[in-house]
């Protein structure tokens, strides 16, 4: 299981790296791992903002359906639209190509609550 140290995660499976005050984000090679196939990811909040925590889009797996949580508040300002094409791009490389949206972040200290790669490895028992 790949899990990079240079990035951040969440309990809800997402990764997220931070560069100035962008945030990309996706779902972690455990995420895609469990959920199996994806074979379409929506997300329909570009251009709004949001709180941590709230639904930003679903990822659809072969077997179900997950909703995605925003790691950080702030506004979403870009989709991955090549997963509407590709969405198994999300299998294939989580953390390239497979990214989901980015978002300007609104509130830095929120940062510090997300965890690092030592701390998501023993969320994922790894």
């Amino acid at each position: 299981m790949n899990i990079p140290a240079d990035l951040k995660y969440t309990k809800d499976h997402e990764w997220v790296k931070i560069e100035g005050d962008i945030a990309t984000v996706g779902i972690t090679d455990f995420a895609q791992g469990e959920l199996g196939d994806i074979v379409y990811v929506e997300v329909e909040t570009v251009d709004e903002s949001l709180e941590r925590e709230e639904v930003f889009g679903t990822v659809e797996a072969v077997k179900t359906v997950s909703d995605l949580f925003l790691p950080l508040t702030g506004e979403i300002i870009e989709f991955n639209e090549s997963l509407e094409e590709e969405p198994e791009k999300v299998n294939a490389d989580p953390y390239g190509e497979g990214w989901m949206i980015k978002i300007r972040i609104s509130d830095e200290s929120e940062i510090e609550d997300l965890l690092s790669a030592e701390a998501y490895k023993e969320v994922v028992g790894a």
